[in-house]
């Protein structure tokens, strides 16, 4: 098995069980990302806290609620991972193999540098994206839905109200018709709804919604493996120098450079994400021509008109605790799971060449 392939494994396997362990926290977070409240109701409006926020969605959708769109997200996650970590291993090996080869013509230290890092990444990210943006559609779709639902249901009670007020129905009809809706439960919502939902408002397109704040977040990862690399780098050289026994870095000192690293990117790309999950959200919320975005520049334009800048970091709170959390684990996860597969991959080529003698 080549070291693209066993990165792109070790990364599905970090990937999945991270997602499992903060997928809580990011369905709050993909709720408040696409919560939409005007700038005059947000200075009035009181903030709830994150955990209050995962009380709320217990209370209103039980457990499952905290874990709407987890099937597809966990195909989207070993999917992502598996196709981010092989082509960001492939495009490595032949960034090192150039730099080895500057060296030999007298270039450089034979080092790779923090601008190929970057690159590296973002063609790794590039590819991953295209790939597998569907499936994130899908997961977005799912973890909003109840609150989509609730907002369309307020919009008929508000129409309901104003109906009641201009043709002067009574409290009791308008009681009944309250009732009514109060009644209504919410439709079944699993993966092939969301298919069929997305299918039909935009057709085969619908699935690459938000790809384009999506593709320039690419810079997210890109920045988050140039701070991880270049700090594993450091660290591995300041060992050298200091002449210590082993230069293996540690499980713990591998979960702190992740947190850091994502830690650097989160909060560097955080309005783009926002905008994407707006995009793959819902559009049709009530009769509010605000909630409906057409793509990503209108989406910017109505965000700033009508919630203003602080639209743009709602959740990022939650979105660091979930984010920098979920990395570390990644990284930890995946370089325990290397590390078992080189130790495996050695005793079998020591096996192999014992029975060949």
């Amino acid at each position: 098995m080549s070291n693209a392939v066993a990165n792109g494994l070790a990364g599905a396997g970090g990937g999945m069980i991270a997602q499992i362990i903060t997928y809580p926290l990011q369905t709050v977070n993909t709720r408040q990302q696409t919560e939409r409240v005007a700038k005059k109701s947000l200075a009035n409006s009181k903030r709830l806290g994150t955990l209050v926020q995962i009380l709320q969605v217990i209370r209103s959708d039980g457990w499952g609620g905290l874990y709407s769109g987890l099937k597809p997200s966990l195909l989207g996650t070993a999917a992502s991972q598996g196709i981010y970590y092989y082509f960001y291993q492939v495009f490595k090996n032949k960034a090192e193999a150039i730099a080895v080869a500057r060296k030999a013509k007298g270039h450089g230290d034979g080092t790779v540098g923090m601008f190929s890092w970057l690159l590296v990444a973002a063609l790794a990210g590039s590819l991953n994206v295209l790939l597998t943006n569907p499936i994130w559609v899908l997961v977005t779709r799912m973890q909003t839905h109840t609150q989509a639902e609730r907002k369309i249901m307020e919009e008929r009670k508000e129409a309901l109200l104003k109906e009641a007020s201009e043709n002067c129905l009574t409290g009791s009809e308008l009681q009944v018709k309250l009732a009514e809706l109060d009644s209504i439960k919410p439709h079944p919502y699993g993966t092939w709804q969301a298919v069929h939902e997305v299918y039909s408002e935009a057709k085969i397109t619908g699935f690459w919604k938000g790809i384009v704040p999506t593709l320039i977040m690419v810079c997210n990862p890109a920045i988050q493996f140039m701070i991880y690399e270049s700090s594993l780098k450091h660290l591995r050289a300041k060992r050298a120098d200091r002449k210590q026994g082993s230069k293996n870095i540690t499980a713990l000192e591998v979960f702190l450079l992740g947190a850091l690293a994502k830690l650097g990117a989160t909060i560097s790309t955080y309005p783009l994400l926002v905008v994407k999950s707006r995009l793959q959200a819902k559009q049709e919320i009530g009769r509010n021509i605000s909630l409906r975005y057409s793509g990503t520049v209108d989406a910017i334009r109505k965000m700033i008109q009508y919630e203003g800048l602080p639209g743009f970091y709602k959740g990022m709170s939650t979105k660091i605790a979930q984010s920098v959390f979920a990395a570390s684990v990644l990284f930890m996860v995946k370089e325990e799971l290397l590390k078992i597969y080189t130790l495996l991959a050695d005793k079998c080529n020591k096996v192999l060449l014992s029975s060949a003698k």
